[in-house]
């Protein structure tokens, strides 16, 4: 069977969660899938599993390794992947049954390097579907992606994700890329780039296939032991690959990533100021205080606001005022007020 697609799950410590995301990959409507499985280190039962479900279907294959981290798990899987494209899926996630049909489908069709679409976030009874402002529907060639799509990742971070696309493998062996291995944070989006970079044409298919199930605990949402606004910070300060320097100047490249910080700001606002087992609030209030008062944000706001400000609801733009002036209480009780409004 000629494989049309290799899908690289990285695990680690997953158990309670793996059977029903293997379960949506091995119903998958596109058959021609391999399905390669990177038991990261785990120390729970998820090892186990992988190997028992390996002797059950020949498409799954087990790549055991000592914890290295995400990254390292994906360039695992990309090293030995076999498939005409490449697909990413997280092993507490699900796909739907069509997603990896749809996006083959699409590429092929289109002939296309990268095809790009939506995800749906649950966490709890809240659903959201994250969109992207692209036209769908039609092959999007260079010149597009130049113009829009390699802006759009210095400026916004939901288009970061792997776990929502296919990528022609070609692309991708042709110049080796890999994840960072460095990177705790953030290391989709320098992915991402570097692939975008080399594209040749892309597709927007406006569906979303993909459950991503916010968890207690998440990356996203423990915050005891990681930095999140100094993360934010270093990638405010880093470099785009080198391809960016030749399509734009470093000024408008520094004033789409201080739209991106401010918006990175306004969500760790959110997500600090929301009651945590990890860090007691006295602490979560210093930090949004030191992150409030830090030189990058005030200097990116400015610029946010000039290009960001006509375009935000009442809500957007009372928390902005208050990040102006660095009212840490006046923000607290808006992220209150908020999530009360929320339940």
């Amino acid at each position: 069977m000629r494989v049309k697609v290799s899908i690289i799950v990285p695990v680690f410590n997953s158990e309670p969660f793996l059977a029903a995301c293997v379960d949506s990959l091995l119903t998958q409507s596109l058959s021609a899938c391999e399905f390669i499985f990177i038991n990261d280190g785990s120390s729970d039962g998820s090892g186990t599993l992988l190997d028992r479900l390996q002797q059950s279907d020949p498409r799954i294959r087990v790549i055991h390794q000592a914890n290295q981290g995400v990254s390292m798990a994906r360039n695992a899987g990309l090293a030995i992947a076999k498939g005409e494209y490449i697909g990413f899926v997280d092993s507490d996630d699900t796909a739907a049954p069509d997603l990896f049909e749809r996006l083959y489908q699409a590429a092929t069709a289109h002939r296309c390097d990268v095809v790009v679409s939506n995800f749906i976030s649950e966490m709890g009874e809240h659903r959201v579907e994250t969109r992207y402002p692209f036209p769908a529907g039609i092959a999007l060639d260079r010149e597009y992606v130049e113009a829009a799509v390699l802006p759009y990742f210095l400026k916004s971070d939901d288009l970061n994700t792997v776990c929502t696309k296919l990528y022609r493998t070609e692309i991708i062996e042709a110049d080796v890329i890999r994840f960072p291995k460095s990177v705790t944070l953030g290391e989709d989006g320098l992915f991402n780039m570097e692939i975008f970079c080399r594209a040749r044409s892309m597709f927007y298919l406006d569906y979303a296939g993909y459950l991503y199930k916010e968890r207690p605990g998440s990356a996203t949402r423990s915050i005891g032991d990681k930095d999140y606004f100094r993360r934010a910070i270093e990638v405010f300060e880093s470099d785009p690959p080198e391809a960016y320097k030749q399509l734009m100047n470093e000024a408008d490249m520094r004033s789409l990533k201080a739209i991106r910080l401010v918006h990175t700001m306004l969500s760790l606002i959110h997500i600090y100021f929301a009651p945590s087992k990890d860090m007691g609030i006295l602490k979560r209030y210093r930090y949004v205080r030191n992150a409030v008062r830090h030189a990058a944000v005030r200097d990116s706001l400015p610029i946010y606001c000039k290009a960001e400000y006509a375009s935000l609801g009442g809500y957007q733009r009372l928390m902005v005022k208050l990040l102006r002036r660095r009212s840490v209480s006046g923000l607290y009780a808006l992220a209150w007020y908020s999530r009360m409004r929320n339940q």
